[in-house]
């Protein structure tokens, strides 16, 4: 009998093309997973579903997905042949059998994405391929103040590179930047983000606290409801999404 699991992922998207399937690539996490559960149930085709679409080389710690399978296999043993099967950069942390109706994306109450920079003299070649490096002095204390005006249910069109004419309206619940040695972290805790949304406001951040542009000026992009207002975005080597709320 078919039932709905629900799978927490991690994985080191450095060598992947994004979280989505795509027609000119095989190599996209969820065409991973999602060649493993066809061997694996011996069927033609499996619908995964995941929370976030992550782009190329962005990473999670906790990506949620869930997908609908007829097989004979306790969680316990589709986890452990998914991580017997899958490459070693993607991990199944846990399985679950959840009600017919959720769905990993659909039914996310709040997610939250970190971003990493490194501002050490020299890029550090072990986490190369998890921060981005910078040369730029950043002052922290006005980063910090500028997130006050990004915070609360805004219209965040101005910072996504989304060309529907779908809502862009999203809640930002915090945004934390703390620094540790040469590493700063920035953590987004937000009802959703549109898309490029989190490595735009981080190019953002970055931008203030290089003081190339002013905390003042963030309300003036905001209200443009363009997406061309704010070009800049950061690479996706440095965001992870850390975890999915429902």
């Amino acid at each position: 009998m078919e039932k709905n699991y629900l799978l927490c992922i991690e994985y080191d998207g450095s060598r992947y093309s994004g979280w989505q399937r795509q027609g000119n690539t095989d190599n996209t996490i969820e065409g991973k997973i999602g060649q493993c559960l066809k061997l694996m149930c011996g069927c033609n085709e499996v619908e995964l579903r995941g929370a976030g679409r992550t782009d190329a080389g962005v990473h999670a710690r906790g990506q949620i997905a869930n997908v609908k399978l007829d097989t004979a296999m306790d969680v316990c043993e589709i986890k452990s042949y998914l991580n017997r099967y899958l490459p070693e950069d993607i991990r199944v942390k846990s399985v679950v059998v959840v009600d017919d109706g959720f769905h990993a994306r659909f039914n996310a109450k709040k997610k939250i994405y970190s971003y990493s920079l490194d501002v050490g003299e020299k890029s550090d070649v072990f986490r190369r391929k998890y921060t981005w490096h910078l040369d730029d002095k950043l002052d922290i204390s006005i980063m910090r103040q500028a997130t006050d005006i990004l915070l609360g249910q805004k219209d965040f069109r101005s910072f996504s590179d989304m060309k529907t004419k779908k809502s862009s309206v999203r809640t930002i619940y915090s945004i934390q930047i703390t620094e540790e040695s040469d590493i700063i972290n920035i953590k987004f805790t937000g009802d959703g983000f549109l898309y490029h949304m989190v490595r735009k406001l981080t190019a953002l951040l970055v931008e203030v606290g290089a003081g190339r542009i002013r905390p003042d000026q963030i309300q003036e992009i905001l209200e443009k409801k363009d997406r061309q207002a704010f070009k800049l975005l950061a690479p996706g080597k440095g965001l992870c999404l850390e975890e999915v709320f429902y």
